[in-house]
């Protein structure tokens, strides 16, 4: 009886392991295509009160992103990005310069946060068919259009007796985006992400015309990328 009853037991061992293998394998035969990103890292804005950027002389500030992608095949995906970016004027103008702005009524200062959101196409270096068989680097990048509300407190100078006015522009701009992800589990990446964002406007700072280019923002993120299959309605 006791054979009997340890024969069962084994049989009974066997074939719920051998039918969870198989709905595991089945499972991970459909590909998960969608991936959900958190980035956070440094960032600074070119401004044209930013400071000397040749003379490295400017502000870091942080950013924070979420990013939903939707691969389209092996190479592409469509990528959806929101996020903020703090900005921030620096540096240490020349009196020359500072009695130029003054005369244009420019902004000496400008500090607040920049939210963004852009939706791109992405080309991923090696291409795979199933998140399971993708490679253990990868490298990926593209470019897009979004939108971008920045809300900043302005100076009309140095003075720290100066109460800030309260400024808000919207702008359009295009993100230019790459990374280099690296595989850390079956269904998770991290990696190293970097954005220019050229906007459509000189004005972010409050101070028009004095670089040679308009208000730009550069992030530079360690990004976690999770793939994920969405919920379904039985």
């Amino acid at each position: 009886m006791k054979l009997i009853s340890k024969t069962y037991y084994c049989l009974l061992v066997i074939f719920i392991s051998g039918k969870l293998s198989a709905q595991n394998f089945y499972k991970e035969r459909v590909s998960r295509d969608n991936i959900l990103s958190i980035g956070v890292g440094p960032s600074f804005a070119y401004l044209d009160n930013g400071g000397q950027y040749r003379d490295l002389n400017f502000e870091i500030k942080p950013s924070v992103s979420l990013a939903l992608t939707k691969r389209l095949n092996q190479i592409f995906d469509l990528r959806a990005t929101s996020g903020v970016q703090w900005i921030s004027s620096g540096g240490n103008p020349s009196i020359a310069v500072r009695d130029a702005w003054f005369a244009e009524f420019a902004s000496f200062t400008a500090k607040g946060p920049a939210y963004y959101f852009d939706i791109m196409p992405s080309m991923n270096l090696i291409g795979f068919g199933n998140h399971m068989n993708r490679s253990l680097f990868n490298l990926y990048s593209g470019f897009g259009l979004g939108i971008m509300n920045v809300r900043t407190q302005q100076t009309k100078s140095f003075n720290s007796e100066e109460v800030p006015t309260r400024n808000q522009i919207t702008t359009g701009y295009i993100p230019f985006r790459a990374g280099l992800s690296y595989r850390i589990g079956p269904y998770s990446d991290i990696g190293g992400e970097g954005t220019l964002m050229l906007t459509f406007t000189d004005n972010i700072d409050g101070n028009i015309g004095f670089n040679s280019f308009g208000d730009h923002l550069f992030q530079a993120q360690i990004v976690y990328r999770r793939y994920f299959i969405p919920k379904t309605k039985d």
